[in-house]
């Protein structure tokens, strides 16, 4: 396979994508912890979601988009979606020479805060079927029950920036419920989009219970991967973020203005990009 070089000076920006606007959820944590670095962003919103599509579809569009971020001369690639990740992490790190961090479920530090033994892990449908989650319950060696449970309906709200209406709270509680219900103490938020809605699932699963998102934990991996390849920006000023979508731009900006306040432009990704393989 052939690799693509892309471009690794420091003052270059971070891109990060998702299939929609979930992972904001990760950019807002690189923000914190990058408050200088240019981020670029894309929501592959035209070919949302990714959780119910075939794993060798998402590798193609995870491709496309890391090419076009390398098009713009990301110095590192964020791949800010569970799905995205399970289905393409190694194909992006085997093709792309700069650094490519992924998304895990946090179901090690959920075990660790677990004292039913019992973890309830929400995600999507694709990150639930896909080996590297089997891999990572299998690596599990502490004797605990994971429940599993798909989220349909969850990433399509926070796509409308719909946050709070009934039928949203409905659909939270609908599959949150089912693993309280077998005792899970420690809920896991295995997509990027969903912790825009604990709030939410914290209403439902009460003061009791532990609530684990992994964006932090992913922004400090980021920090310490490029501090260690030299790759830091030197400039004080503070970091700007650009956006791009594959879907309406319009659509996608109205979303942003809701999770993202402050946005005044998204643009639509390049035709050659945004077109499905």
């Amino acid at each position: 396979m052939k690799r693509v070089p892309g471009l690794t000076g420091n003052e270059h920006p971070i891109g990060v994508f998702d299939s929609g606007v979930g992972g904001l959820s990760v950019l807002r944590e690189i923000r914190a912890v990058l408050p200088h670095e240019n981020l670029l962003y894309v929501a592959d919103s035209g070919h949302l979601p990714y959780g119910n599509k075939p794993a060798e579809y998402i590798e193609q569009r995870a491709l496309t988009v890391g090419r076009f971020l390398l098009s713009r001369g990301a110095k590192a690639i964020v791949v800010a979606c569970n799905t995205a990740t399970a289905a393409a992490i190694t194909v992006m790190r085997a093709e792309f020479r700069v650094p490519v961090i992924g998304m895990e479920p946090g179901l090690k530090p959920a075990v660790a805060l677990s004292k039913s033994l019992v973890v309830g892990v929400l995600a999507t449908e694709g990150t639930l079927k896909s080996a590297k989650f089997r891999d990572l319950v299998g690596r599990t060696t502490e004797k605990v029950e994971v429940i599993a449970q798909a989220c349909p309906g969850w990433v399509e709200q926070v796509e409308l920036g719909d946050l709070g209406s009934p039928a949203t709270r409905d659909l939270v509680r609908r599959y949150t419920e089912p693993a309280l219900e077998r005792g899970a103490d420690t809920l896991v938020l295995g997509c990027t989009h969903y912790p825009f809605l604990a709030g939410l699932i914290a209403d439902v699963a009460g003061p009791d219970v532990h609530i684990v998102e992994t964006g932090s934990a992913v922004a400090r991996h980021l920090r310490r991967r490029l501090e260690a390849d030299g790759l830091l920006t030197r400039r004080m000023a503070p970091g700007v973020e650009l956006f791009w979508s594959s879907g309406p731009a319009e659509v996608t900006g109205r979303s942003l203005a809701v999770l993202w306040p402050g946005v005044h432009r998204v643009q639509p990704l390049p035709a050659g990009f945004a077109a499905g393989d």
